[in-house]
């Protein structure tokens, strides 16, 4: 695995942010797109990331959601995407506060397995940290494995098994 860092989107990406899409779209697994502010809804990079600008701050965020970064992990070297992973600022909401939690990430399915997604997900508390989130909520299905060690290896402490849209999800919290 090569050393990541994350970065803010921009059109430097557009191409390996596309591509990514269509990785993922392509995959057995359909992926659900987590971490990735609906970047499977538009067609053009230019426009996901005017989305994006939207869900930066309070005073634009859309009306029922809440406000969030998302970032690109890429490694430092050659600057390759491998991931994508977001960081609402906070769960007050319906869905976030029961099963959406404070994050969510998906690795491009050809990088996988190889401890990106640990590294992410490691990355992005350093980010909770700078916007004084000290509990953090994280959410994956239970046959999700990779994702709970990657949830676990960063200090996952689980809560319990909850139902939510008839799917059951597990709830783990990260203290900083």
């Amino acid at each position: 695995m090569e050393e990541i860092e994350l970065v803010k989107p921009s059109m430097d990406y557009a191409k390996q942010i596309m591509d990514f899409r269509n990785e993922i779209l392509q995959a057995d697994d359909h992926d659900s797109f987590a971490g990735c502010s609906g970047l499977n809804e538009y067609q053009s990079c230019e426009e996901w990331l005017e989305n994006l600008q939207k869900f930066e701050n309070d005073e634009t965020v859309p009306s029922g959601r809440v406000p969030s970064n998302t970032y690109l992990a890429v490694t430092k070297s050659s600057h390759q995407l491998v991931g994508m992973i977001d960081l609402r600022h906070h769960i007050n909401h319906p869905i976030l506060s029961v099963w959406g939690g404070h994050i969510g990430y998906t690795v491009a399915p050809s990088m996988r397995h190889l401890g990106y997604g640990k590294e992410m997900l490691r990355l992005n508390l350093e980010n909770c940290r700078n916007h004084n989130i000290h509990q953090v909520l994280i959410t994956c299905h239970p046959d999700n494995k990779a994702s709970e060690k990657i949830i676990l290896a960063n200090g996952g402490i689980f809560e319990k098994e909850i139902w939510a849209d008839n799917e059951p999800v597990k709830r783990y919290w990260i203290y900083l």
